[in-house]
């Protein structure tokens, strides 16, 4: 896969991609990053990259040239002036490009797997009051946003994105089912771990999980997951297909340890 961050800032995304699992990634040639400052991209001394809006308003807009030329860049083509006005200048298939926008569509586990299968994603960083809305209507293929607050820009976003797609890459984690056994997989919050010491403080890790009964701790993890679930995310849990044995061990107490 390969991943192109466009941001008027890139130097608070580089340092990211070079640590951890995205830079173990890239090293292992999983996933290919590109760090694109926008600013590349203008033609006045002072690399100007916003515009006062039409009509009046709070904060500066994107302007959609410097946007428009590093996107054609990337996707190794050219804007036809004169269908401008008729077609899209982006093609609606391969590669996706992405603005990371409040207006988009929430980022779920769900739409990062559905996305990992791509094999290049450019992801553009909204930042000021937003963008010149043309570069919405015509040259995106999809909007993001992470949740519903604001920030300052899209560089953050983006990186959340990048991080949760190069992690369902194969070969990105050292446990290859590490990805189905996360929260959120199958619409299940994860169940509790503990790790030494036994006892810290007088608070101990529960003996069920100290059993060697793994049958027993498996069920322990389903009856957590299933009650974290309906408590915490109830709109998760309406999207859950449940079992009668689910129903019944949601309902009992919690699992114990056999006692010696």
């Amino acid at each position: 896969m390969r991943i192109d961050i466009v941001t008027t800032l890139p130097e608070m995304i580089t340092p990211a991609l070079e640590t951890s699992i995205l830079k173990r990634a890239s090293e292992r040639g999983i996933v290919e990053f590109r760090v694109v400052n926008l600013r590349d991209y203008t033609h006045d001394r002072h690399r100007t990259t916003d515009d006062a809006p039409y009509a009046g308003g709070g904060g500066m807009v994107m302007k959609i040239e410097p946007i428009t030329a590093a996107l054609e860049d990337l996707l190794g083509s050219s804007v036809d002036e004169a269908q401008a006005d008729t077609e899209d200048v982006v093609p609606r298939c391969k590669p996706r490009v992405v603005l990371t926008d409040p207006r988009g569509q929430q980022w779920t586990q769900e739409l990062a797997r559905e996305w990992a299968q791509e094999a290049h994603i450019i992801l553009l960083c909204g930042h000021y009051e937003g963008v010149d809305d043309r570069v919405r209507q015509h040259l995106v293929t999809d909007e993001v946003s992470i949740g519903d607050y604001v920030l300052t820009g899209g560089e953050l976003p983006a990186l959340v994105i990048t991080d949760s797609l190069t992690r369902l890459q194969a070969g990105a984690l050292g446990d290859s089912e590490a990805p189905n056994k996360d929260t959120f997989s199958g619409n299940l919050l994860e169940y509790p771990h503990f790790t030494r010491p036994r006892e810290f403080r007088g608070w101990r890790v529960p003996d069920i999980l100290l059993s060697g009964n793994h049958a027993l701790i498996e069920k322990w993890r389903r009856w957590n997951q299933l009650r974290t679930t309906r408590e915490r995310r109830p709109d998760l849990f309406a999207k859950l297909s449940l079992t009668a044995k689910d129903y019944a061990l949601m309902e009992a107490e919690e699992p114990q340890a056999p006692v010696e």
